[in-house]
């Protein structure tokens, strides 16, 4: 029976080490994959900061650009004749080679159109401009000299606006940036432009796209970076021009910066859910046989004056910035963090159950060991009491021989002083007897044995005191009556043997069991005020460790019962404990 105790005890503390080491894994797994998710917001941001600020570099020399062209433009203005009739296209193609520019084009209005009147780019001559929306809408306040409370791409200026860097819609295979000035002293708008090369250039050193690439390749699990147009993307916008070719606007491509080549079918709908609610979005997906990793983050640029236009070529005030990354790296990384952790987890389990079988080891030998004393213990005050007995049955002849010479010779007094005596040596053994319970009987005759042998007057008294088969309380009452009787003659020993005193009750009703000890003291009130009860406290001036008042409220306490001290007389103090039966 112990043995399956035993085995049991181990079994429920493996499987709550393992509920604990499966719960705490799996808990900390789950902070793993937070911490992840923070970590790549983090960098996100981060991201994002830098991006912004290279982009910020980019359009300042965007801006520059447009500083230079509007120079351009009025140092041309002073070159050339006030009427357009009266220019040629020979003047504009020599001017911009002194100015150092691509071309110079000049603007003329007519009833129905403003078209490309003169230029010193033969394939821009007689264009006209009135499909080329919102482009021909500024061309015409800049001839009424009108601000425009709209936001406007490019940058403006006074009596200028430089447009930004576009496909041309003469030749789709290259890229310019256009100034337009008009101040009204002339019949024309002027018209410098150059290519996109050397803001390509800039890019490459220093912009967005050398920044992105920089990230992507040193950074471990980073794959992929790109700028989003929300509502042209995936597809962009392209119209058909005149000869029939298809062209894209600069300002309206779907991806602004970086490339795009890691693809899902739900990036669409990922990217313009982000644009409209401006939440950081994630997604995990299986593409092309890795496991990626997709953060969406939307960027304000409100203000900052970004050349990025919607649909319908407005101006936009926020773009989605994708980031992709490697999720197979980062789970191999949680995975060995995991792994580490498991080993970590074993060891301790198995440590764990190591204590623990040492210790249920230990407790079982301490029990043994207890109970192997408690037995001999028991034996022993068994033996004590049936000697006694014996001893009674032996020396009754001897009685009866004393009483009946007393008796003879007539000692009235001694015979019955001599009786008296006789008759309470019984009548406490058959008290002692009485009580029904073998191991406490021997116990209380052990203790008036040891009183015997201090000079202490113990007396015993058990009113209707029978405790047969008490069962896993006989132990507990044991040890409640040691430490009364123990604390009741350690204090009786300090005084003179005529004061030592002590007096035992066991009262026992249909439902209660009342044990109550009195014993000489002196300072009784103050002792009876001092934590008596109360582990490590001690009155004793001997090296004690205070534990034994403190044992028997323990035991009172677990059975429901109480326990406390009553000052009966000034040199009188009792301990009563009361136990339910």
């Amino acid at each position: 029976m112990q043995r399956k105790i035993w085995l049991m005890s181990i079994s429920v503390v493996i499987v709550l080490i393992l509920i604990n080491n499966t719960a705490y894994y799996f808990l900390t797994k789950n902070t793993l994959e937070e911490d992840h998710k923070l970590e790549m917001l983090t960098l996100g941001k981060q991201i994002e900061l830098a991006i912004e600020q290279s982009r910020l570099g980019s359009e300042q020399f965007e801006k520059q650009i447009s500083r230079e062209l509007r120079a351009a433009a009025i140092a041309a203005q002073y070159a050339l004749d006030p009427d357009v009739e009266k220019v040629t296209n020979e003047q504009l193609e020599e001017l911009s080679m002194k100015l150092d520019i691509e071309h110079i084009s000049l603007l003329k209005r007519t009833e129905e159109d403003i078209i490309l009147y003169r230029s010193s780019d033969p394939t821009q001559l007689n264009k006209g401009t009135k499909t080329w929306i919102p482009w021909y809408s500024k061309f015409s306040d800049l001839f009424d000299q009108k601000v425009n409370s709209e936001k406007w791409l490019g940058q403006e200026m006074t009596n200028f606006w430089g447009g930004p860097f576009e496909i041309s819609a003469t030749d789709p295979s290259k890229i310019y940036k256009w100034g337009y000035y008009y101040d009204g002293t002339t019949n024309y708008i002027i018209d410098p432009y150059v290519l996109f090369k050397t803001q390509e250039e800039y890019n490459r050193i220093t912009g967005v796209d050398r920044l992105i690439q920089d990230l992507t390749k040193h950074g471990e699990s980073l794959i992929e970076i790109t700028l989003m147009n929300p509502t042209t993307f995936p597809h962009g916008i392209k119209k058909e021009l005149e000869d029939g070719k298809l062209k894209e606007h600069l300002v309206q491509r779907p991806q602004l910066y970086g490339s795009y080549t890691i693809k899902s079918e739900r990036d669409a709908e990922f990217v313009n859910k982000a644009y409209r609610t401006k939440e950081v979005l994630t997604m995990k997906e299986w593409i092309d046989g890795r496991d990626i990793y997709k953060m969406f983050i939307p960027v304000s640029v409100q203000g900052k004056g970004f050349s990025i236009a919607d649909e319908k070529g407005q101006q936009l005030e926020s773009y989605v910035l994708s980031i992709v990354s490697d999720h197979g790296i980062i789970t191999s990384k949680l995975d060995k963090q995991f792994l580490n952790l498991g080993f970590v987890i074993l060891l301790i389990t198995a440590i764990s159950l190591l204590i623990a079988i040492v210790a249920m080891r230990y407790y079982k030998h301490s029990r043994e060991k207890a109970v192997s004393v408690t037995q001999e213990t028991y034996t022993e005050e068994i033996n004590s009491m049936f000697d006694s007995i014996r001893a009674q049955r032996h020396d009754f002849l001897n009685h009866v021989q004393t009483i009946h010479s007393l008796a003879e010779l007539n000692k009235h007094n001694e015979l019955i002083a001599y009786t008296k005596e006789l008759t309470g040596e019984i009548r406490q053994m058959n008290d002692i007897i009485s009580i029904g319970n073998p191991a406490i009987a021997a116990l209380i005759r052990s203790k008036i044995s040891q009183a015997e042998s201090y000079k202490i007057a113990f007396q015993c008294c058990f009113n209707g005191l029978h405790i047969e088969g008490m069962g896993g309380k006989t132990l507990d009452i044991n040890r409640i009556l040691g430490n009364v009787i123990d604390n009741a003659f350690d204090e009786v020993m300090k005084y003179e043997e005529s004061k030592r005193e002590v007096m035992l009750v066991g009262t026992q009703s249909e439902h209660t069991l009342e044990l109550k000890i009195t014993n000489t003291c002196e300072d009784a009130a103050e002792k009876a005020a001092k934590p008596l009860f109360v582990a490590g406290f001690s009155t004793k001036k001997q090296l004690h460790q205070g534990l034994g008042l403190s044992i028997v409220k323990t035991i009172a306490d677990r059975y429901k019962g109480e326990a406390y001290v009553v000052v009966d007389a000034p040199d009188k103090i009792s301990f009563v404990v009361k136990l339910p039966l």
